[in-house]
């Protein structure tokens, strides 16, 4: 290893916004906040529009003047009896396309359906009645929370009827890329925001915890619909980042400098509640619990370090240690649920708070972990390609001196003469099987030998007509038949099974 260890430094201003807002920025985000990210991008499509439009007028005014062109040559040219036939023939075929589209077509005039009774969870028949019905056990304890947190509130029943309706248009939306549905579940949550904003003014924790029950029950109903959809390469993503993870298994607490001593059984115990906390994130449905799994998970990463270092942790402490909980616990679907949350949680959740301050160290963790190099982990370029092929491994003995040298070879010797050990073990079980499976069909070829005889006897028995004496003798003799051969046996197995102890003995 290096002499000088660098150690992991990430600047608390680099958490945060690009844009100087003061809001936590965001990787998914080119390191901007929810909500200059949403007007960067705003700007980004108006241009789009802008242009796209022009090119439109260029093109109609284009086709304009070709079908200008076209329709003064036409009309130079004299019309033929057989040209007024195929031109007749044309209008009669569009208009039998017309008249059998507009039948099969639903009329704009039909009345539109009643409002439902207000907390109705009945929804609309939709394309897929297994994604759209929401019959599952959580989408209906959802709606049933949902409605009864809703009750006391005055606007109670508007809400509901307005998440519904949105959520039911969503299944609709299923084509569309992950970031027009991030967009339209954003402005929905930033126009009710606004809404209640104005009828609860002066309340904005009230406000707050509506708009976390709103995004509990609308993300249980769409969680199938919009976590890892077919439309990105978030799955593609996620199994990148674990295979770099398993590829990195040998990174050990002292090359990423991390303040924590697992020999304390406190940190011992918070070390493996961080990592039950990270695995847990992938079972939660709604974003905000997935961030709450993520904080639960950093404050037992602060205990550790607190009782380590006996001292208060700083966020120079706080990161390494949170990349050394990613690479052992090795998440599940990571890229997949840092996509949803990004996408699909309430953007206030994400720009403040200690919620907000975690996830964006996640983040930072798992860019890190994708670009880490030798450096990084105070090595030489040399080193980290050889534990990266699995050449070498840093908890393999290197020789450091002469005392070192041979402890190391008298412990490397011990492991060959037990695999060793191991290895003749198996080949003599291997042999020990195969004969006692050579016995058993011997046995089975004899058993069934000496059936046939009973059945040979038998029947000469019954042919020659002999009395019960005889039938007596042939019997006994029958099962003295049968005595032998399988004690027998029982001794040669007895006597195998003996000869191989001495051998493993031996």
């Amino acid at each position: 290893m290096m002499s000088q260890r660098r150690g992991i430094h990430l600047d608390q201003s680099e958490l945060l916004c690009k844009k100087g807002c003061g809001f936590y920025g965001n990787t998914g985000w080119q390191g901007l906040c929810s909500k200059c990210w949403r007007e960067e991008n705003q700007r980004e499509k108006q241009k789009q529009i802008q242009e796209d439009w022009a090119l439109a007028e260029r093109l109609q005014r284009e086709e304009e003047e070709a079908y200008a062109s076209r329709h003064q040559k036409a009309q130079s040219q004299p019309i033929t009896p057989f040209s007024k036939f195929e031109e007749r023939k044309t209008k009669e075929k569009y208009s039998k396309v017309n008249t059998v589209t507009k039948f099969f077509t639903p009329s704009s005039k039909t009345p539109p359906k009643k409002d439902a009774a207000p907390f109705d969870t009945q929804s609309s028949p939709s394309p897929s009645s297994s994604t759209t019905r929401h019959s599952s056990v959580d989408s209906d304890q959802a709606t049933r929370e949902f409605i009864d947190f809703l009750k006391p509130l005055k606007p109670g029943r508007e809400i509901f009827k307005q998440c519904r309706a949105f959520t039911e248009s969503m299944v609709y939306k299923r084509d569309m890329g992950a970031d027009e549905l991030s967009e339209c579940v954003q402005d929905f949550y930033q126009n009710l925001s606004e809404r209640l904003q104005t009828q609860f003014r002066g309340s904005s924790d009230h406000v707050e915890s509506i708009m976390d029950e709103v995004e509990k029950y609308m993300m249980t109903r769409l969680y199938k619909e919009v976590f890892c959809p077919e439309t990105t390469d978030d799955e593609k993503k996620d199994l990148a980042i674990q295979k770099r993870i398993r590829s990195l298994h040998w990174v050990t607490i002292e090359m990423l400098c991390v303040p924590v001593d697992e020999e304390i059984p406190v940190v011992s115990d918070s070390v493996v509640k961080a990592i039950t906390d990270v695995i847990e994130m992938d079972s939660k449905r709604v974003p905000k619990d997935k961030l709450g799994c993520i904080t639960r998970c950093s404050k037992h990463i602060f205990n550790a370090i607190k009782v380590s270092k006996k001292e208060a942790a700083s966020a120079d402490d706080f990161l390494p240690t949170l990349i050394y909980i990613v690479l052992k616990a090795n998440p599940p679907r990571l890229q997949s649920n840092i996509q949803y949350i990004t996408r699909f949680s309430n953007p206030s959740r994400l720009m403040t708070g200690e919620d907000g301050y975690y996830f964006t160290n996640l983040c930072c963790a798992v860019a890190f972990i994708e670009k880490l190099d030798g450096q990084s982990l105070n090595l030489s370029s040399e080193e980290f390609e050889l534990y990266m092929s699995g050449q070498a491994s840093p908890h393999w003995p290197q020789a450091t001196g002469a005392s070192s040298c041979s402890s190391g070879s008298a412990a490397l010797n011990q492991v060959h003469k037990r695999l060793d050990l191991l290895t003749g073990l198996g080949e003599r079980q291997e042999r020990v099987m195969e004969k006692a499976r050579q016995l058993e069909s011997d046995l089975i070829d004899w058993t069934d030998e000496v059936e046939q005889k009973r059945r040979d006897i038998r029947k000469e028995r019954d042919v020659r007509g002999c009395g019960g004496c005889a039938c007596r003798k042939v019997r006994v003799n029958v099962k003295r038949q049968g005595c032998f051969p399988v004690n027998t046996l029982l001794m040669l197995v007895a006597l195998l099974a003996q000869k191989n102890r001495h051998n493993i003995t031996d």
